[in-house]
């Protein structure tokens, strides 16, 4: 176990002596993704303008007007996007660089930094957007905002953790593609993105209070929209990146040199 622990810090200390490769390589996967088109990767910050304004005019007409509620689903559309996003296409990230993997001596966690560059980069536009949105609902920026921070800090820390463990288990099992994927699709109207919590019983409670992306997305969300540091929210995903980083570092320490052999 010592022996796998130490493996896999150097894996990760290895890689990030080689930042400049992941950030380079970050960037140029947000450029191949839109070579050619006019907006380039604005059309990011469009995608997300466009689920917002769906689920506050379209699925809750009678809420639009109501900036809280504007401010609840801009913040939620953030969160979720981000870690949806980096869960789902975490599961073949090796399958995709197999042919790096395969054929460089690279360490295993610059692809898992590459796709962590690349997620955050895209997190940014739709962030833009989010500002801007709170901005427009009368939410201007004040102290309450900085408490956001941790809640944030706290998602882009446990982002390479989730991504080697999803990324491993693609290898093991590459069905698990297509279930995280539909997992990831429910997931979204199980989790209070657009929905909002007042009490109710029955499926609701349980999805509010038993998932735990609901902490990740109030831990951000609270702080602007009600003035307030969740604590129980960072609480619980404080243990959660602890157990993600745990459970990726035994992973890596484990099979990356083995991971030649499942791709």
């Amino acid at each position: 176990m010592i022996a796998a622990l130490n493996g896999a810090l150097d894996d990760i200390s290895n890689a990030m002596r080689l930042h400049r490769v992941w950030v380079a390589l970050a960037h140029e996967d947000i450029g191949d993704q839109h070579r050619r088109t006019t907006l380039g990767p604005l059309w990011m910050l469009v995608n997300y303008f466009a689920f917002v304004g769906t689920f506050v005019f379209v699925f809750v007409t009678k809420d639009a007007s109501n900036p809280s509620y504007i401010a609840h689903v801009a913040i939620g559309m953030l969160v979720w996007f981000y870690l949806s996003e980096t869960i789902s296409m975490s599961v073949s990230l090796f399958q995709r660089e197999a042919s790096f993997i395969q054929g460089t001596t690279l360490p295993l966690f610059v692809y898992v930094m590459r796709l962590t560059m690349q997620c955050i980069i895209r997190a940014a536009y739709s962030m833009a957007g989010c500002i801007l949105i709170l901005l427009l609902s009368g939410y201007g920026i004040n102290m309450s905002w900085l408490l956001s921070l941790p809640g944030l800090l706290l998602i882009v820390l446990a982002t390479p953790a989730f991504i080697t463990v999803f990324a491993f288990l693609g290898a093991f099992f590459p069905d698990s593609e297509f279930i995280v994927g539909n997992m990831m699709r429910v997931g979204m109207f199980l989790t209070p993105v657009f929905w909002v919590y007042s009490g109710q019983e029955g499926i609701q409670k349980y999805a509010y209070h038993w998932n735990p992306f609901t902490y990740f997305l109030e831990g951000v969300r609270e702080p602007i929209t009600a003035g307030i540091f969740p604590m129980h929210a960072f609480m619980v995903t404080s243990y959660i990146c602890l157990g993600a980083w745990a459970l990726a570092l035994l992973l890596l320490g484990l099979y990356r040199k083995r991971i030649v052999f499942l791709i």
